[in-house]
């Protein structure tokens, strides 16, 4: 199967770090493909829309060349875009999801951003220092001690391919619109969450997990960013998950 990664607010393919390399390794038979959402990466000059179904119909564009059906593997705002996409796929388009640390219209405000992260998240995309700004969101996301090269990294990426202040706020906007339609898209899901997230309450995804009878699995320590946190176990779940 051809697999889809979507990233969240502000991040790009790169910010997978080796992961789709490890999932490669993990699981030879299939073929996983980072796509970076308009605004960011590879498409940073593009405008962002501002609301998750105009940002699934422009990444549904960047795959065409990518043989379907499609899994999709998404984190956080990118986890919206991949569930926007399942409930609005033509039959049997979709067969997979994998969503990391979303949250949707089902969970409160307080649950989908906590009050703490909002004012510093919004204080952080509009500093006008990049390494200032990928230091504080790394700080922000992650639960582990970032070292110098992963700074160093994230400071490059946004050097070279920058995400707009305009792009930045399009998508959260789009972000806290997000209502998904009451039917379940798949009979079957996998989610995973993370206990030490900052941003958003992982209860968000139990509420998921409840409303459609869905897997969760939830680590007890990774912050947000889980990916980054623990990719081995990002990777053994997904594995267990798919070999049932």
């Amino acid at each position: 199967m051809h697999w889809i990664l979507l990233r969240g607010l502000t991040r790009e393919q790169t910010h997978w770090g080796n992961l789709c390399d490890r999932l490669a390794d993990a699981l030879p038979e299939h073929c996983f493909h980072p796509v970076d959402l308009p605004g960011t990466g590879v498409h940073y000059k593009e405008r962002s829309p501002s609301t998750i179904a105009g940002i699934r119909r422009q990444v549904q564009r960047h795959v065409e060349h990518i043989p379907g059906p499609y899994g999709i593997i998404a984190l956080s705002m990118g986890a919206m875009v991949a569930l926007d996409w399942a409930q609005n796929a033509r039959g049997g388009e979709i067969q997979q999801l994998v969503l990391i640390n979303t949250s949707s219209g089902f969970s409160p405000p307080w649950r989908r951003m906590k009050p703490t992260a909002l004012p510093r998240l919004l204080r952080l995309i509009a500093h006008h220092d990049v390494f200032h700004r990928e230091v504080g969101i790394l700080n922000l996301t992650s639960n582990k001690t970032a070292t110098i090269a992963t700074k160093k990294a994230w400071y490059s990426i946004q050097r070279q391919r920058p995400v707009s202040l305009t792009t930045a706020l399009r998508q959260l906007v789009a972000a806290i619109r997000f209502r998904p339609a009451k039917q379940r898209p798949l009979p079957d899901a996998l989610l995973l969450a993370s206990l030490g997230d900052r941003i958003v309450d992982w209860r968000c995804s139990r509420t998921l997990e409840r409303r459609w009878q869905w897997v969760l699995r939830v680590h007890a320590e990774a912050g947000h960013d889980l990916p980054l946190d623990d990719p081995a176990w990002v990777v053994e779940r997904i594995t267990e998950y798919l070999k049932g």
